[in-house]
């Protein structure tokens, strides 16, 4: 029997997490789902403790779902959106409700991921994005690894290229790419039409 943390550390730190936790970036992720329909679906993966992105979403009138490893992480979503749908694993092994979505995002968390789960990941998206569905999340542009300062654990950004190539085998296709006042990147990729 093995006791390895699906949440790489994550849980451990849930607490100094969402107190660190910013707006930033959150201007972003509103401009993206001002594309989706009014009431969509989306998904949230990473989705911490909700706080600032899924509760802004949802006091957007979105239907919001989250995933996340963290079983604190989860119980804090849980208090802060009581009306969305949320479950607590990893996203590269998600059934991801076992549904479809307008939009999916994915703010800070790919990247703590290693390369074979991102790619898991991305053909995860592919499949459950409605024809026309958005994609957001967040990486640097350059391919690089850095220790993670509050779990230590490694993290790496696959790179502008890899990422658009990985999202284009999944049909997914990168229409922008977004700087926040951070200096953090996203890339936002459509699903192809029906």
């Amino acid at each position: 029997m093995t006791n390895q943390d699906a949440s790489a550390g994550w849980d451990a730190v849930a607490d100094r997490f969402a107190a660190l936790r910013s707006d930033v970036g959150t201007d972003i992720v509103l401009r993206w789902s001002s594309q989706l329909p009014r009431g969509g679906a989306v998904l949230d993966i990473g989705c911490g403790t909700g706080m600032p992105i899924s509760a802004r979403l949802a006091d957007k009138g979105f239907a919001l779902f989250g995933i996340d490893p963290a079983p604190r992480m989860i119980a804090a979503f849980r208090r802060n959106l009581p009306g969305a749908g949320v479950a607590c694993e990893p996203a590269e092994t998600s059934s991801f409700f076992g549904r479809r979505f307008d939009g999916v995002v994915a703010i800070g968390v790919l990247f703590l991921l290693s390369e074979a789960a991102q790619a898991a990941v991305f053909a995860r998206v592919g499949r459950v994005l409605h024809p026309g569905g958005h994609f957001l999340f967040s990486a640097p542009r350059e391919r690089c690894a850095w220790e993670d300062s509050l779990t230590g654990r490694r993290s790496q950004s696959l790179g502008e290229t890899a990422y658009g190539a990985l999202l284009g085998s999944t049909g997914l296709k990168v229409v922008g790419c977004h700087l926040d006042r951070g200096n953090n990147h996203y890339f936002e990729a459509v699903a192809p039409e029906g």
